[in-house]
Formats: C-alpha cells, sequence, structure tokens
C-alpha cells in the first residue's frame, strides 16, 4: 500500500502541475500540429510514397510521426519537473522519505505518460480528417502502441532530467539528442532512398519502431501504403524492451542518487 499510494501520489502531481500550466499544453500540443500543418502543406509536391506503393500524401505520411512528436514533447515539459522539484528541495524529501525508489520513478514516469497519452490521443481522433481511416479496433490499438512509446520516451527523459542541474543544460540535451532521435525515426522521412549510414541510424533507433507500428495501425487496412516496414508484432516487442530498458535505467540512477545522499 505504501508503494502504491508513493506513486499515485506523485502521478496526481503531475497531473494538477500540468492543468495550472497551460504553457505546457500549448507547446506540447499545438506545435506538433503546426508543423504538421505547415510540413504537410509544404512537402506534399515533392514527397514520394516510401517503397513506390500507394497513393499517400505527406500529410498523411506524417500524421503517425506528429502524434509521436507530441508525445516526445509532453514526456520533456514533464520529466523538467525534476529538476524544478530538486531547486525547490521536494526532490529531496522525497528521496529522505521511507518510499522506494521503483515507487518515485513510476510515479514520475507513469504521470508524464498519462499526460503524453491523453494529447496524443485527441489528436489520434482526427486521423479521419486527415484523409486516414481509422476503425475503431486500431483506434484502441493506437492508444495501447501510444502508451508504449510515452512510457518508454517519459522514461528515457527522466534519466536525463535526473542527472541535470539546470534547465538549460536539459533543453541543450534535447536539441542535440532526443529531437535527433525523432527525426531518424521515420516520422519525417521514410528509410527508402537515404543514404547507407543514415538507414544504419535509423535501423538501431528503438523510436523507428514505435512509428512504423503506429503507422502500421493506422494504415493496417490498406497495405500497399506502407512500403517496407519491419513487421508489427516485432515492432511491439522492440518497443517494449526500449521501455522496460529505459525505466530500469531510470530506478538505477534514482538508487544511486539516493545511495549518493545528494
Amino acid at each position: 500500500m505504501s508503494f502504491v499510494l508513493s506513486a499515485f501520489t506523485l502521478w496526481w502531481r503531475e497531473q494538477i502541475r500540468f492543468l495550472r500550466q497551460g504553457s505546457r499544453v500549448f507547446g506540447a500540443f499545438v506545435q506538433p500540429l503546426l508543423f504538421w500543418a505547415l510540413f504537410g502543406s509544404g512537402l506534399r509536391s515533392s514527397f514520394r510514397p516510401p517503397g513506390g506503393g500507394g497513393q499517400v500524401e505527406y500529410a498523411q505520411y506524417f500524421f503517425p510521426g506528429t502524434v509521436v512528436l507530441i508525445l516526445l514533447f509532453t514526456a520533456i515539459f514533464s520529466t523538467i519537473s525534476v529538476i524544478e522539484d530538486r531547486k525547490e528541495g521536494f526532490l529531496q524529501g522525497v528521496l529522505v522519505a521511507p518510499v522506494p525508489r521503483t515507487a518515485l520513478v513510476l510515479g514520475k514516469v507513469m504521470g508524464g505518460t498519462t499526460l503524453a497519452v491523453l494529447q496524443g490521443t485527441l489528436v489520434l481522433a482526427l486521423a479521419p480528417l486527415a484523409g486516414i481511416p481509422l476503425a475503431p479496433v486500431s483506434f484502441l490499438e493506437g492508444v495501447g502502441m501510444q502508451l508504449l512509446v510515452a512510457f518508454a520516451l517519459t522514461a528515457l527523459s527522466f534519466c536525463i532530467a535526473w542527472r541535470m542541474d539546470s534547465t538549460q543544460g536539459f533543453h541543450a540535451i534535447m536539441t542535440v539528442f532526443l529531437m535527433p532521435l525523432w527525426l531518424l525515426s521515420g516520422a519525417f522521412f521514410p528509410a527508402a532512398g537515404v543514404p547507407g549510414w543514415l538507414g544504419i541510424l535509423m535501423r538501431v533507433n528503438p523510436l523507428s519502431y514505435g512509428v512504423a507500428a503506429l503507422r502500421r495501425i493506422l494504415w493496417e487496412g490498406d497495405p500497399a501504403q506502407l512500403g517496407e516496414l519491419p513487421r508489427l508484432g516485432g515492432c511491439v516487442a522492440i518497443t517494449v524492451l526500449f521501455a522496460t530498458t529505459t525505466f530500469a535505467l531510470a530506478v538505477t540512477l534514482a538508487r544511486r542518487r539516493g545511495k549518493e545522499g545528494r
């Protein structure tokens, strides 16, 4: 009960903090939609579908990447609170309390994951407006896939924020690491036709399989639009491994810092 209550309290604190900070809603929700509208319109005429099949337009191709970008932005904004909590002394109070480090990490990560999935689901429901048919089963599968991707990204952002002492440093890491992680996931451009070294980076990028899974789920009724993508089962398995690894790393870092007494 102590573990559950601790994790739930930290989760609930993230929800309250989010509702009180309207700028986070704008940054995590509106900006990716602007990217989708601007890039979808600007690159429409020059886009060639992956594998040369289908008649998918760039706005349709970019839509799953926009959903994942919302998950990424929300993960980033939610884990910035780790740095703020340390400056305010709240984190030190939690660390000295008889609370398992796993509960601390789970509460913070699930708090960001919940916010990310809620925002991503709102955009996912707009898929028919982008010309993507969305059956009820596909919608539920998409929400489940968002949950895995959001959990992995939030745990990864937690690992980065945990070692940071300033929000400026966190934003710098976001710019040089997290954003390229998204750019090299196949969200912005397909892997077909890229240089060999870039294709290798895209294949070893775990986020690529989350984007590919979401793309398969949305286009499962029209396989011709998919091009060459990994199988859905393999994508889900790699995403689960990604989420498990980042969460385990986050717990390890939290325990180590607790032992160091910092």
